[in-house]
């Protein structure tokens, strides 16, 4: 895709105009990675690597990439969670807790926490984001739905409770494994009220206007922002094994899971479903933001948990081709890494887009195995008691459903001028700081992402004077600044 004209935090005041106008004078050499847009729907293949020195400097470009896209290059300040549980539902051998906790201040993040009921010292955590599928959460296929029924005949379930909601399934196994999950609601979903909806058309003001593109303030980084204070929610929570902590999601939660654990080294495995591959790379506005796909897709982003274990499934969807398509590219940077057991997939073509009890299954293993449950396999699921959105919404007493002006454009703009604060506070520090090493790396690498090579050195840059003008008690000097080679 073509680098949008848009400005991280730290050139925001240059403006998209200047930036357009800078790459288009770029030589050709420069130019011609950028000369063939890109949409989501095009080809995105691995950019392979031959020697584990080459996957260090590749590595860091992407990791680079996805920060800065994130809007979180560098991090913004870490505020307290403020984490209210409260409401516990009991089942056999499981508990469900309500859970709201505050990402930054005055936005919250909400979601439900399965705990077993019989622990053991230190347990493993798994974040569970559920992806772009109906109500999220509260997911309810009905109990004589002709989508429920579907799920059986097709065999991608066998209880009525699964088909219902695989979204709860996953969750009810994993605590019935000896492991905590979290599932929390992406922005818009269930009882993350706070935004109007998920999606957005163009808007004067908020995520979507122009000062929030200007700024890399999106639905993508927000999510993200809200993926790592997850991971630092579970951290918090007595009993958590930190070097035991997991994500996997599907869909829309495949690409949470694929960002998050390409920027958090916390997340120790990872188990993305029916997201990477080189063809589409994410519908949403929360999947995508400027500067994300440039040189780089699913497949390479999904490099980044390497040499952590990795699991992947593919179905009848844009991941039908991962077998021959991206997952060669991912065994072989693995063998590299020396770390080939810690790649699996789950390939399924039989079945449509899914996280289905064969791909859950699959899932239980890869845990299993890399956290060294100690279960027998194949894990099998049991039935379990369905769990209504009147059990499991946050919004009961003593916490109240938040209203306007925390809710809506308002609180968007809350969050974008929240945002402004701490890139503002970034620029300052680096205004008056002398530890060149420190803004060059900042700044040097937001420029090099956006515009595709380094800053010139000193000795490349010319100055031709145009005018000289004595005002008093100063001169006035204009002119021109250019630079005389460009690799």
């Amino acid at each position: 895709m073509l680098p949008h004209s848009r400005c991280s935090p730290f050139f925001a005041q240059i403006g998209a105009a200047l930036i357009t106008a800078f790459i288009a004078s770029l030589p050709t050499p420069v130019l011609a990675q950028y000369r063939t847009a890109r949409d989501l729907n095009a080809y995105f293949p691995f950019t392979p690597v031959e020697t584990q020195s080459e996957w260090t400097r590749r590595r860091t470009e992407i990791e680079e990439r996805l920060l800065l896209a994130a809007g979180l290059w560098p991090m913004p300040e870490k505020t307290p969670l403020n984490a209210r549980i409260h409401g516990r539902v009991e089942r056999d051998d499981y508990t469900i807790d309500r859970v709201i906790f505050e990402s930054l201040p005055g936005h919250y993040v909400t979601g439900s926490l399965y705990l077993p009921k019989t622990r053991k010292g230190k347990i493993p955590a798994i974040l569970c984001p559920h992806g772009h599928w109906p109500q999220g959460r509260f997911m309810d296929r009905g109990e004589a739905s002709q989508a429920t029924q579907k799920e059986f005949e097709t065999g991608a379930e066998t209880m009525l409770s699964a088909a219902r909601s695989p979204v709860q399934a996953r969750c009810v196994q994993l605590a019935r494994m000896g492991c905590a999950a979290f599932i929390y609601d992406m922005i818009g979903y269930a009882d993350s009220i706070q935004f109007e909806s998920h999606r957005h058309g163009i808007q004067t003001a908020g995520f979507c206007g122009v000062a929030a593109d200007l700024n890399l303030q999106t639905y993508f980084g927000l999510q993200t922002w809200n993926s790592i204070r997850a991971v630092d929610f579970l951290l918090s929570l007595e009993n958590v094994d930190p070097e035991r902590i997991g994500c996997t999601g599907a869909s829309g939660g495949a690409t949470q899971t694929l960002a998050l654990a390409g920027i958090d080294p916390r997340i120790k495995a990872a188990f993305p479903c029916v997201m990477v591959s080189t063809a589409m790379q994410g519908g949403c506005t929360c999947e995508n933001s400027h500067h994300l796909r440039v040189n780089q897709g699913n497949v390479d982003i999904a490099a980044l948990t390497a040499p952590r274990p990795l699991g992947l499934t593919a179905a009848d969807d844009w991941t039908r081709e991962l077998e021959t398509k991206g997952l060669p590219d991912l065994k072989k940077l693995y063998t590299l890494l020396g770390a080939p057991d810690h790649l699996a997939a789950h390939i399924a073509p039989q079945f449509p887009h899914n996280y289905n009890l064969p791909s859950r299954t699959a899932m239980y293993a890869f845990f299993n195995r890399h956290f060294q449950l100690g279960l027998k396999e194949p894990i099998q699921e049991r039935d379990f008691v369905f769990l209504s959105s009147d059990e499991a919404t946050v919004w009961k007493a003593p916490y109240s459903r938040p209203e306007a002006p925390e809710t809506g454009l308002e609180h968007e703009k809350k969050i974008c001028a929240w945002m402004s604060s701490q890139n503002d506070k970034l620029i300052h520090s680096l205004i008056s700081s002398t530890d060149t090493g420190r803004i060059n790396k900042i700044i040097g690498t937001a420029w090099k992402t956006m515009i595709g090579r380094d800053i010139p050195a000193a000795a490349d840059v010319e100055w031709t004077l145009l005018s000289k003008k004595d005002e008093g008690t100063f001169h006035r000097m204009e002119g021109t600044l250019s630079q005389a080679r460009i690799q």
